[in-house]
């Protein structure tokens, strides 16, 4: 019963600082981020996101959300794709080339200017995405960067910055994916955003 309450008591602290770090999302920049992506939309642009570890798994499963949940709400489908999921390409460029390439090298084939790139990276400082958010910049990507409290090299190179006001890997992938679920269904829930 002890080891109980003391996990209770582990369980309720973290619920808490999980509702602080909630407490720090800026709306107005996830407004913002709503709003290019309405734009990205309306001029048939593409939309790569990315990140490593789990914000990966965050990319994809927001693809997932944008490129069906939300599309299926739209006139015309999101022209999405997460770049963390293609396992054997992602391989190749780290083999052959390096593992700070494994983004940067798909977005060539792939990216136009005007197009949207969006990272997700807790301490901002990931080589590969910053060499890939490097290359976005000079070919005229848009870029959306959620990043943690350290901010890193990612906060320098967005033109849409969110932070989330902490270290913890978890509390702040666990906002990310909030933000990212909010991207998504505002489109399925606000009709003015279809037009």
């Amino acid at each position: 019963m002890k080891n109980e309450g003391r996990m209770n008591d582990w369980i309720t602290a973290y619920i808490e600082a999980q509702k602080t770090a909630l407490d720090s999302i800026p709306t107005h920049k996830v407004a913002e981020c709503i709003q290019v992506l309405q734009k990205a939309w309306q001029k048939d642009k593409k939309i790569f996101v990315f990140g490593n570890g789990g914000s990966a798994a965050n990319a994809s499963h927001f693809v997932t959300d944008l490129g069906k949940g939300s599309s299926d709400m739209m006139s015309k489908r999101f022209k999405t794709l997460s770049i963390n999921d293609n396992i054997s390409w992602i391989t190749a460029i780290g083999n052959d080339y390096a593992f700070d390439d494994i983004f940067q090298r798909q977005l060539e084939n792939y990216a136009t200017p005007g197009d949207v790139v969006i990272t997700m990276s807790v301490s901002g400082n990931s080589p590969n995405l910053l060499k890939a958010v490097q290359w976005a910049r000079q070919k005229e990507l848009t870029i959306l960067a959620f990043v943690g409290r350290k901010r890193g090299g990612l906060a320098d190179l967005a033109d849409h910055l969110i932070v989330i006001d902490s270290e913890h890997y978890g509390r702040v992938e666990d906002c990310h994916m909030g933000i990212c679920h909010m991207l998504c269904y505002a489109f399925m829930e606000m009709e003015h955003l279809r037009a």
